[in-house]
């Protein structure tokens, strides 16, 4: 391994992140809101561990190995949340401690959501900021590093598309260089934001609201600048510009490539992730809205019609906003739109869960089982958009499944030992593991009120869940280390 080029990389990329750290510092130095020092201080620490691990190695070759490429992409969300914290545990008022500002850090990084903050209206303007700024950043790492890096490892929902499907990526890249492959998703990241923040700025909001829901948005973080979340503005406007950046975000960015390359929107029609998304997000709106209709929740059936919406799509896609307390919604609505929030988004999108892709594998393959039971000796491939897949493809789904089920268990029963009732312990698994943000129980508004061994135990979640398993659990394998 090449340990002192993953190094060199490391050192860039805080370098980098104390960059970032420039327009919450500006928002501190212009507002007077009391963070100026904290973000200063965060700001030179950053800088100075980056180029202390950059200057030494700066002449190291650049290229990597596959191992050398799992640890980077391992370092980029835990150092990078290590150092994101640093703001957070600085502040005077409040005072949040080592845990907590770890907690909120990776939540933010993650684009989970889930927030161990209250009275956030009252916080500095900077740290409010900041907040959404985070889970932009971690938002855009994801997509790079999903479409862009991941597939070159071997790892992630967009290698399912390596064989030759009719996904938007046949191949291990887009373009040919990587950097090309970057700039592309950039910009249709960028591009998104821009749009999304304007519709909430003509929706209503003050511009400074609408930047930073337009990033946790486009981020499919759910982070807000207020306590009450997107209910704070009570705007139907506001949830109707939520709901339709929600599901483009929740798309496979690759596809909006294609689709913006070829100008053609057609690509989205002929993608299979994208028709089973939309019909899962479409099965879940008619039974959420019949329910709520059913037991009369709000007065008017159009506000039955457009909350059911928002909190249909927001977890689905795992951005978690919230417009009303959904966890006391009648019947089996609250379980099934958290269990909802494991099937994620689209494979390649910012969205956290399983991926709608591998559901799709799962289903076909579980399936084929079925009719080989009638027909022993047929051959019966499982085909994703009229394609074969090949089976080592189809292992590697099975496999997932069965480390997510294990470690789901795992930490549902640290959570238990923490102290967190049954009802809380999941919700609160379920949620961080898919970085889905909000829970049942305790956790339904916020995470204050869990212990810190269970806040550690769901920031791992949350980095697990992002990493999509495989990527941090072979660093835990002694065959990683060997050779």
């Amino acid at each position: 391994m090449r340990h002192l080029t993953a190094l060199k990389i490391l050192g860039i990329l805080l370098m980098l992140f104390s960059v970032t750290l420039i327009p919450p510092l500006a928002f501190a130095t212009l507002s007077g809101d009391g963070a100026l020092l904290p973000f200063a201080l965060a700001l030179a620490l950053n800088l100075a561990a980056g180029a202390a691990c950059y200057w030494p190695l700066r002449h190291e070759p650049g290229d990597l190995r596959i191992r050398d490429g799992f640890v980077v992409v391992v370092l980029f969300w835990t150092v990078l949340s290590a150092f994101g914290a640093l703001p957070f545990l600085l502040l005077r008022e409040p005072a949040i401690g080592v845990v907590d500002a770890l907690f909120e850090s990776m939540s933010g990084l993650t684009t989970t959501g889930a927030t161990i903050l209250t009275g956030i209206d009252d916080l500095p303007l900077s740290i409010r900021y900041y907040r959404q700024q985070l889970q932009w950043l971690g938002g855009m790492g994801i997509v790079v590093l999903a479409v862009a890096v991941m597939p070159m490892l071997g790892v992630g929902g967009m290698q399912l598309y390596r064989a030759e499907t009719s996904g938007p990526v046949k191949h291990n890249k887009l373009t040919p260089r990587i950097t090309e492959t970057a700039k592309g998703l950039w910009l249709i990241y960028f591009s998104l934001t821009v749009a999304c923040g304007l519709a909430y700025f003509f929706a209503g909001m003050n511009w400074f609201d609408a930047l930073s829901h337009a990033f946790s948005t486009i981020a499919i973080g759910g982070f807000s600048t207020h306590d009450a979340n997107l209910g704070h503005f009570n705007n139907n406007a506001v949830n109707a510009v939520a709901i339709v950046f929600m599901l483009l975000s929740g798309l496979n960015f690759a596809l909006h490539f294609t689709a913006l390359r070829s100008r053609n929107v057609a690509a989205y029609l002929r993608d299979p992730e994208a028709r089973v998304y939309f019909a899962l997000v479409a099965a879940l709106l008619v039974v959420s809205v019949t329910v709520l209709l059913r037991y009369q929740v709000f007065d008017r059936a159009a506000d039955n019609l457009m909350q059911g919406a928002l909190q249909v799509v927001s977890l689905v896609t795992t951005t978690g906003f919230t417009t009303t307390d959904f966890s006391m919604w009648p019947s089996f609505l609250p379980v099934m739109l958290i269990l909802a929030g494991c099937a994620g988004g689209c494979a390649g999108s910012t969205a956290g869960g399983m991926k709608i892709v591998r559901m799709i594998l799962l289903y076909k393959q579980g399936a084929r089982e079925i009719s080989k039971l009638v027909h022993p000796s047929a051959l019966m491939p499982v085909k994703l958009g009229g394609k074969p897949v090949p089976e080592h493809v189809i292992n590697a789904v099975w496999g997932f499944l069965s480390l997510y089920i294990l470690s789901y268990v795992l930490l549902l029963l640290l959570m238990l030992a923490s102290g967190a009732d049954p009802v809380t312990a999941f919700s609160a698994v379920t949620a961080c593991l898919n970085n889905l943000g909000p829970g049942l129980g305790d956790v339904a508004h916020n995470y204050a009120s869990i212990t810190a061994m269970g806040k550690i135990v769901l920031t791992f979640a949350m980095l697990l869940g992002r990493l999509e398993l495989f990527t941090l659990l072979v660093l835990f394998t002694p065959v990683f280390w060997r050779g």
